[in-house]
């Protein structure tokens, strides 16, 4: 028996393949250093979905069908402004996602033709949800969706309200690339779980999204950033980390359960978070990163996970901190609904075993009365 299921192996898929000594992370046979530079979030969706990298047409099919599925019912929207004010975006996306299968009279064909369009539809949807949720809890009317930017610069757009610059756009586009999947994480083995059953694939991305809720898998990334924004100023690293190692403190982006090495996802943030700086003139939130990572390696002989450089680059670039976790479920989204297509395919219900700790089955029942 292994706690946490460490290592053990679930099942079979050939979407995401990690190799945690050598530090691999790769999609469909893609390494994530081959993606990440010269990738798009919607030439990477596409490889998700079908399994191979698109032609010029098929890019511009699922580009197009993507685009177009992007506006949310007005009844969700009409829910959306009911929420209590302040409601934080995760626990709006996780509600608006599962009210979206009231209005898809698709909700529960589980055919592989339906699927694939409710995986492209929840993809385009989920960045509407989450930037309509964020401009509603600020008071704000929330931006229609445009079918003429890219998702990255769409979400951007639906969130602000302005086109990104091609700098922002990109930095976006290459997060979503690198948040796209990562083989049977918590998230993902939740919604397979919940796809096994045959129930549908809103209900399965909905138990996936409940799990990147929690802190211990996508909320990493927002501890790191009020962790830095706590220390204050790279002349404060030293000491505040120092006392938070002697404490015994948990640092939060670093080590992982999986990578032994670096994870490759931090290898580009890391540069991705020092490029940004260095664009908006204000580069401290990389240089505090890069401070506090060389004393945790030093000392805790640990390396930089996914969720540590992205807090910095994020933040650089204006995103609001408890948008970090939403937008790594937009992305995750395309990693999901082709894992829950994967299931779907060739489907087991998913039911393990327990080992039993408590006392043998020898006890006898008793009225109350005579209980002691």
């Amino acid at each position: 028996m292994q706690a946490g299921l460490e290592d053990v192996i679930a099942g079979r898929s050939g979407i995401c393949f990690i190799d945690g000594e050598k530090g691999i992370l790769s999609y469909r046979g893609y390494d994530i250093h081959e993606l990440a530079p010269n990738s798009t979030f919607e030439e990477t969706a596409h490889l998700l979905w079908f399994g191979t990298l698109p032609s010029a047409s098929e890019l511009d099919d699922t580009t197009s069908r993507l685009a177009a599925s992007r506006a949310i019912p007005d009844e969700v929207i009409a829910m959306m402004r009911h929420f209590a004010r302040g409601a934080a975006p995760m626990a709006a996306m996780r509600t608006a996602v599962s009210a979206l299968s009231m209005f898809d009279p698709e909700a529960d064909d589980n055919s592989p033709a339906a699927n694939l369009r409710k995986a492209i539809r929840l993809t385009s949807q989920a960045a509407t949800i989450v930037a309509a949720a964020a401009r509603l809890r600020d008071g704000n009317d929330p931006v229609a969706p445009r079918s003429d930017l890219s998702h990255a610069g769409n979400f951007h757009y639906m969130l602000t309200g302005d086109v990104p610059n091609t700098v922002v756009e990109r930095a976006l586009d290459i997060a979503l690339i690198l948040h796209a999947d990562h083989e049977w994480n918590a998230s993902t083995f939740a919604g397979r779980v919940t796809a096994a059953t045959l129930s549908d694939m809103y209900s399965a991305v909905t138990s996936a999204i409940g799990a990147l809720k929690g802190p211990l898998h996508g909320g990493a990334n927002a501890a790191v950033m009020k962790m830095l924004l706590e220390i204050g100023d790279d002349s404060q690293v030293e000491d505040a980390i120092r006392g938070m190692l002697a404490e015994k403190r948990k640092i939060p982006g670093f080590g992982h359960r999986v990578y032994k090495t670096e994870d490759p996802r931090a290898t580009h943030l890391r540069r991705m978070s020092k490029e940004s700086g260095e664009r908006v003139g204000n580069t401290k939130w990389y240089a505090m990163s890069a401070h506090i990572e060389k004393i945790i390696n030093t000392e805790k002989n640990l390396n930089a996970n996914v969720d540590f450089y992205s807090a910095s680059t994020y933040y650089t670039i204006g995103m609001p901190i408890d948008l970090f976790t939403p937008f790594f479920a937009i992305s995750r989204m395309a990693g999901w609904t082709a894992h829950l297509l994967e299931q779907y395919a060739d489907n087991r219900l998913i039911r393990p075993r327990a080992e039993y700790e408590g006392p043998a089955p020898t006890l006898k029942w008793a009225p109350v009365d005579q209980r002691g």
